[in-house]
Formats: C-alpha cells, sequence, structure tokens
C-alpha cells in the first residue's frame, strides 16, 4: 500500500502519516499504544491499529544507531569507547562501582 504522507493512516480522527511519523521522531514512542497520543490515532474504531504498528517499527529500524551495538570482534578498548560514546549521547548512566568511563587505558579490568 502507497500511502502519501499527507493522506490520513487514521480515518476517525484524520492523523496523516506525516504527523504519525513525525511524532515518532520527535516523541520516540517505544510501544505501538503511545502513538495514541498523537492526536487520538488508532482510538476510534481500531482499523489502523496495524498499520500504525508497522509504521512505528519501520521508522524505529530506519533511525536505529546501529553504530553503538557491539561487536564480537572488538577489542577492549574499542569496546569502552564504544560503551563510553553510548553513555555520552544520553543512552544511560554506569552505576556506582561500575568501571569509570576512561577511554585513556588500555588494559582491561583485574
Amino acid at each position: 500500500m502507497q500511502v502519501n504522507p499527507d493522506d490520513p493512516i487514521c480515518l476517525c480522527f484524520h492523523v496523516t502519516r506525516r504527523k504519525v511519523i513525525n511524532f515518532i521522531r520527535v516523541e520516540k514512542p517505544k510501544r505501538p499504544s503511545q502513538l495514541s497520543q498523537c492526536f487520538g490515532a488508532g482510538t476510534g474504531c481500531g482499523w489502523c491499529r496495524a498499520y500504525l504498528e508497522r509504521l512505528l517499527h519501520e521508522q524505529l529500524a530506519e533511525n536505529a544507531d546501529n553504530s553503538l551495538i557491539p561487536s564480537a570482534e572488538m577489542t577492549y578498548q574499542e569496546y569502552k569507547r564504544a560503551r563510553t560514546d553510548y553513555v555520552l549521547k544520553g543512552g544511560g548512566k554506569p552505576p556506582a562501582g561500575a568501571i569509570p568511563i576512561d577511554v585513556e587505558s588500555d588494559e582491561a579490568p583485574k
């Protein structure tokens, strides 16, 4: 099915594909049910829910930053640098007692 950006996906509430895609990009929903916050999409008759779910999964896959996924071939130093990038990009905060963010050291922890 080819849907133009300004075609309504949710026919009950006239929510366009463009609105849903922009909502996904800005709000970064984790579950399809969160798309209901986009002008009520999917909360009327329910017809569009499967399409909304597929659209969310497509957008998440398209925007995935696979550069942050560790590779089995990485050296320990590369792994530490990738973790530092992940943390600095807001991916998480190491708990107290975790190996500190330190890209200068080349040795593995003991």
